[in-house]
């Protein structure tokens, strides 16, 4: 199974096995496809991370006419990603939309024995890969102008290892444990900083202390 995680900064995607886990809400290659676009990729993690919003709200992140990102809501809409929050506002004018599943999951075996799917899933795949290149790039473009201290906190690595299947689904399972543990340290210092910012006035805001940061994880065979 495969898990897509989507925030404002970050793209995740995690091989995990075992255990309990959510039942898969990609089928078909359609949905894919719809997916398979960065403004909707961007719009859905909007919603996953702020809640709902109307078009209007969103495109104060996204540099696209509302209509524009209507007509994306829309797509994804129909692929079942989001759906409407109409108890969201009071304007009945306003249509309010809200993710529809806090992660995107399928089965890669069951798309990878399709060709249509597994086409789908390839397109996907390429997309991403272009997101990472342009998030490593921009990282780089503008490490000069970053305190020393992020600098320094920063780190990129790769390693080639010698492992069984069993051996990778293991790592893998660590990985997401570790990323679980320090997704519970964001959403701890986000809601310090809300408190903060609420309850004083004049005194320096944690939220100044606060980045977002890109975390990127990925294991599988080499072909």
């Amino acid at each position: 199974m495969r898990k897509l995680h989507n925030n404002s900064c970050a793209i995740v995607i995690v091989d995990y096995s075992g255990g309990m886990t959510p039942p898969a809400n990609v089928h078909h290659a359609a949905q894919m496809r719809v997916l398979a676009h960065p403004t909707r990729l961007r719009l859905l993690a909007l919603l996953r991370e702020l809640g709902p919003r109307t078009a209007a709200h969103l495109a104060e992140f996204v540099d696209e006419a509302p209509g524009s990102l209507s007509y994306h809501l829309r797509k994804l809409a129909s692929a079942g990603f989001i759906e409407e929050a109409p108890e969201a506002g009071s304007d009945g004018r306003q249509r309010w939309w809200r993710a529809s599943h806090e992660a995107t999951q399928w089965d890669t075996a069951e798309f990878t024995r399709d060709p249509e799917r597994l086409a789908a899933q390839q397109d996907l795949f390429a997309l991403l890969g272009q997101f990472y290149a342009r998030q490593l790039t921009s990282y780089m473009q503008s490490a000069a102008d970053l305190p020393p201290e992020w600098v320094e906190a920063g780190f990129v690595t790769d390693r080639r290892l010698r492992l069984t299947a069993a051996q990778l689904a293991e790592l893998s399972a660590e990985v997401t444990a570790l990323e679980g543990r320090w997704l519970d340290v964001s959403a701890a210092n986000v809601a310090a900083s809300t408190a903060q910012d609420a309850d004083s006035a004049g005194s320096p805001s944690r939220q100044a202390e606060i980045a977002e940061v890109f975390f990127l994880a990925q294991g599988y065979q080499q072909p």
